[in-house]
């Protein structure tokens, strides 16, 4: 794509508001823009250009992705990306999200980046694209625009919230020691750093555990090197407050003696992310998945507490019962909007907010 000058396409008869570019984006120089941009289109979730920028070098390089930015008197005011699903992939299909800095709005540039990154995945013979976003008053804009770009709502997620320091985790002592009866230890992931095999069994136990999450799509799984540096070696992760579930009788080919575990993300918004909270099925209703999360959120309030944050979908009963007894609130709904294009001449939009 060369460099494309535009003309701000409001409809308004004021005074014209300056014009704005499209380019691809530039590595390393435009991450600090567009953690900007992202960091006020979505200000409950903040991100920094060096985790953009790590998270981008974790990605899978045989996917396709494609990236576009809109400038404005010198500066990144949109950005947009698009490619394909690293969780649920298809060569057809594709995700994508558009986002523009508040004091760009009205102007055209979301839509100007949804048409240029639309007709790239056309190009490629795309049948089914998908983006996500929340019910939350800030993104009303993003909702409308998808919606009148022929977008359907075609899953929903649930955030629930908790402050760790009002919970009284001593009222789960009988659940600790009754998963302890049953020969089974919690241990956190940094204290099974010695273990050669403790990246390796994960993987496959991770693998293993999203085959019973309900989300709606069929997942695929991640090559081993792509799981490993986004999961374990994303600088958000905290190996400390992450627990795995050890049964040191058993031996499976795969995941050797681990049965479940629970993940967490410590994000710049200064509140955690609960990654995978899991158990195999044969070890499951003995308490563990509950007992890994309060092994959390117990190493948590020895720091003096914390919010976590996680998502559960409609259909997965147990755990939003399970979360609730541990006490997490609901909060906003994030909303899977779906565009399905039945051809090169086919329409649709981004999640432009």
């Amino acid at each position: 794509m060369s460099d494309s000058t535009v003309s701000p396409t409001d409809g308004s008869a004021s005074a014209t508001p300056p014009f704005f570019r499209l380019r691809e984006f530039r590595k390393p120089d435009d991450y600090q823009d567009a953690a900007w941009v992202l960091t006020a289109t979505t200000p409950d979730w903040p991100v920094t250009p060096e985790l953009l920028q790590t998270w981008d070098e974790a990605e899978d390089p045989s996917l396709f992705r494609t990236d576009v930015v809109a400038e404005q008197d010198g500066r990144v005011v949109g950005v947009g990306r698009i490619g394909h699903d690293d969780f649920a992939f298809e060569e057809w299909r594709y995700r994508g999200d558009v986002k523009v800095h508040p004091q760009a709005r009205g102007q055209g540039i979301g839509g100007a980046i949804y048409r240029e990154l639309l007709g790239r995945v056309q190009a490629r013979g795309a049948r089914e694209i998908q983006t996500m976003l929340s019910d939350e008053a800030h993104h009303d804009a993003g909702r409308a625009f998808l919606e009148a770009h022929g977008w359907k709502v075609s899953w929903e997620r649930f955030e629930s919230r908790i402050q760790t320091a009002a919970v009284d985790l001593s009222a789960f002592g009988p659940l600790m020691e009754s998963v302890a009866a049953h020969g089974i230890e919690l241990h956190s992931v940094a204290s099974l750093a010695a273990d050669p095999d403790r990246n390796r069994k994960l993987w496959e136990l991770d693998w293993l555990l999203f085959q019973d999450v309900p989300l709606g799509t069929v997942l695929t799984k991640r090559p081993f090197d792509a799981w490993v540096k986004q999961e374990l070696e994303d600088p958000l992760f905290s190996a400390d407050l992450s627990f795995v579930a050890v049964r040191p009788d058993l031996s499976d080919p795969l995941t050797g003696n681990y049965i479940g575990y629970s993940t967490l993300m410590q994000s710049p918004g200064n509140f955690y992310v609960i990654g995978m909270t899991g158990v195999r099925r044969e070890d499951r209703g003995k308490g563990v998945a509950k007992a890994l999360k309060v092994s959390a959120m117990q190493g948590l309030n020895a720091r003096g507490g914390g919010e976590i944050r996680t998502f559960n979908d409609p259909p997965n009963v147990a755990m939003l019962g399970m979360n609730q007894a541990l006490g997490f609130v609901r909060g906003p709904r994030h909303l899977r909007y779906q565009l399905q294009l039945a051809g090169p001449e086919g329409t649709g939009a981004e999640g432009t907010q």
